[in-house]
């Protein structure tokens, strides 16, 4: 009897979260996190000086008030979401080609890890290897990093499967549907709206100078959607947040916008964040709350956020078939 065939790997990833909302948990994770060179690229004795001497001194106990915010009794949001995404793609995926794929999650700093991660498959027997960074937008920050830490942990494999990656999916149609159909639901619900605004994680200006695509791809995002739900130029615009350090990062920042919107008349917003695949942090405390509060604080009388993505069924039919797409099975010819 011959053996069967060995699934397919499907390596869902996302940036990561601290295991706790602790001062010494979030001192590990920013530590992993902000030694990555595609995050910080400071030359490293300095940069060592900086994060050890000063930052990681001061910045975990602040960011674990944060997180307790936003954590549940199931965990941190990124990762409670990132698990049932997982669930619902292998779902979807067993239920059009049953027991042709092996969907594991891996997160890029923290647990579980992309070499733990690997590991599950590898123990699987999966020959192929698709991975899936969730992150719409191409970013050298994101993208690219996901793709060390998947080569790192490759470095000790014999057996290197074939390997595919997903570089990004910022103008797939069923992504734009999904994030069109978000705001027509949250529109249906009666709140008044004079302007959506797409707020974007930032990246240094630098990045983009230097030919990194998320500045464009975002751009590329935010039209697609706006032009699916017929807004109008003056109906929407591009902001983008989360700015660390001293030097420009991508602009107009979301929070200056925010400030400003009221003086200008427009008193009613809504904003959705597109490059976040699932809530965490940065769109929870940052945006519905800490950016809530900038705006109405100006002047402001309605600020609506609309959730990430998550586990809507068309977000997650739009996974499956980008995983369709770039694995050929809806040609069955893998």
């Amino acid at each position: 009897m011959s053996d069967p065939t060995p699934p397919l790997g499907i390596l869902l990833t996302n940036l990561g979260t601290p295991d706790a909302p602790t001062a010494p948990a979030l001192r590990r994770y920013l530590a992993e996190f902000l030694w990555d060179r595609r995050v910080v690229d400071v030359p490293r004795p300095l940069w060592w000086l900086i994060l050890h001497g000063v930052i990681l001194r001061i910045r975990p106990a602040r960011s674990a008030r944060l997180y307790r915010k936003v954590w549940s009794a199931e965990g941190s949001p990124l990762l409670v979401i990132a698990r049932r995404q997982r669930e619902l793609l292998q779902q979807q995926l067993d239920t059009q080609w049953p027991d042709r794929t092996r969907v594991v999650l891996g997160m890029r700093y923290g647990n579980p890890s992309i070499a733990s991660a690997l590991n599950e498959l590898r123990a699987a027997g999966v020959q192929r290897l698709l991975v899936l960074p969730l992150y719409p937008q191409n970013s050298c920050s994101t993208t690219a990093s996901t793709l060390d830490a998947v080569a790192e942990a490759l470095r000790a494999t014999r057996a290197v499967p074939a390997l595919g990656f997903v570089a990004d999916y910022h103008a797939v149609p069923a992504y734009i549907e999904a994030l069109a159909a978000s705001v027509r639901e949250t529109q249906q619900a009666g709140a008044a709206v004079q302007r959506l605004l797409f707020s974007f994680h930032g990246t240094p200006e630098r990045f983009r100078n230097e030919g990194d695509p998320y500045y464009q791809q975002c751009l590329t995002t935010a039209r697609l959607t706006a032009e699916k739900l017929r807004l109008h130029d003056d109906e929407w615009q591009v902001s983008f947040q989360s700015r660390f350090g001293r030097e420009p990062w991508l602009q107009p920042y979301t929070d200056e916008v925010l400030k400003q919107l009221p003086a200008q008349g427009i008193r009613h917003v809504q904003v959705i964040c597109p490059g976040f695949s699932a809530d965490c942090l940065e769109t929870l405390e940052e945006i519905a709350e800490e950016n809530r509060e900038v705006f109405l604080h100006a002047g402001g009388e309605s600020f609506q956020y609309i959730p990430a993505l998550n586990d809507r069924p068309d977000h997650i039919a739009a996974l499956a078939g980008i995983v369709a797409r770039e694995l050929c099975l809806a040609t069955d010819t893998v």
